[in-house]
């Protein structure tokens, strides 16, 4: 019998567990899925006012080298030229094939490159990122064993950290980073999230993370912050329609077929450019769209999405949606249908229910 691999921890993962943290397996780790107060009050909680993320599980890289910026342009699908120093993009990495690698955020740091990753592909991508370094001047550090990421959101996320820190947030717009103290703590602050509102994801060195989490949430406890677990995290980027890897988008889905064409830039030479370009002047076969229930199911990932008798395609992402109170839903399905209002069906434990094509996002980033 293989043994079973032993799962890792955050450095929160005493605090979690004495405050009622459920723990489950997640991606390699051992995380809370919720707090007693259940996902949904946490997930109105970040909407309504402030929410505390520890998302330590994702992985950090630091890359340095002169050649850096001409790397990253054959690297992502972005085009890095257009970033200045002190910003921060969403960006992607793809195989020839046009097949995603993985999503990540790409930090252009006065004196270097940072770089965000997802916790399942970390390993994968640092291969991946060091075997596309060959015949560029660069240096790729895994940083994710010493720094700690965390994520504050809400309408009330910047209040909550300007009670804290040294940088003036009114001069940290969305999209860009700043360094300096939180809780006398050196830090990484990027005005960025995964949750449709405003607030900061935060790097600093790993062992100050209890004295970074309780002072956040001491500071914020008036005005409504709570610590968020992962089934809030899920519903929270769902609403406003971010992709999740191994959901809306993996090795085998590309940019185009998930609705990213926005971030692929044509004009740089980046890897897959070719099969993403021939995809765009074609049409993709399939693409992924949003839905929400007619009869009261609960849609789940892998459930069959059947049109006109025939299975179709399947959902990668179903859950109750809270802050538009729908249970609803993210599929593939084939371009020929995925236009809104087009009504489909889910096999749900071997019984047809009724759903609707809708236009995405279902929740409009409160940013915007």
């Amino acid at each position: 019998m293989t043994k079973p691999k032993e799962l890792k921890r955050t450095n929160l993962y005493d605090w979690h567990a004495a405050h009622g943290g459920r723990m489950v397996p997640f991606v390699g780790w051992e995380m809370p899925v919720q707090y007693p107060t259940g996902p949904k009050a946490e997930h109105i909680a970040t909407r309504a006012a402030a929410g505390l993320f520890d998302i330590d599980h994702m992985g950090q890289f630091s890359v340095g080298g002169p050649d850096a910026e001409a790397y990253f342009n054959r690297l992502t699908t972005w085009d890095i030229s257009l970033m200045q120093v002190n910003d921060a993009h969403y960006a992607l990495m793809c195989y020839e094939d046009g097949g995603i690698v993985d999503d990540i955020y790409l930090y252009r740091l006065p004196n270097r490159w940072f770089v965000a990753v997802n916790a399942a592909n970390l390993k994968k991508d640092l291969a991946w990122m060091q075997a596309q370094a060959a015949g560029f001047d660069v240096s790729i550090t895994d940083v994710s064993d010493e720094t700690y990421m965390m994520a504050l959101q809400g309408p009330n996320a910047i209040r909550i950290l300007q009670k804290l820190t040294n940088v003036s947030m009114n001069g940290v717009p969305r999209f860009t980073v700043a360094e300096g103290l939180v809780n006398g703590i050196n830090t990484l602050i990027s005005r960025t999230g995964y949750t449709g509102e405003d607030g900061v994801e935060l790097f600093f060195p790993a062992d100050q993370a209890l004295s970074m989490w309780e002072a956040i949430l001491e500071a914020g406890e008036a005005l409504g912050i709570k610590p968020i677990g992962l089934a809030a995290r899920d519903s929270l980027r769902f609403e406003p329609s971010f992709s999740l890897y191994g959901h809306e988008i993996a090795a085998d889905i590309t940019p185009i077929e998930a609705r990213l064409g926005w971030v692929v830039r044509l004009n740089t030479d980046f890897i897959g450019r070719n099969a993403l370009l021939k995809q765009k002047l074609e049409g993709p076969s399939r693409l992924l769209v949003g839905f929400e229930m007619l009869e009261k199911a609960m849609p789940r990932e892998g459930y069959e999405v059947v049109y006109n008798d025939e299975v179709v395609g399947k959902v990668v992402t179903g859950l109750y949606a809270p802050t538009v109170e729908k249970f609803a839903g993210h599929a593939y399905v084939p371009a020929a249908i995925a236009k809104s209002g087009t009504e489909i069906y889910l096999n749900i434990r071997g019984k047809l229910k009724k759903a609707v094509v809708i236009r995405r996002p279902f929740y409009r980033p409160a940013y915007k």
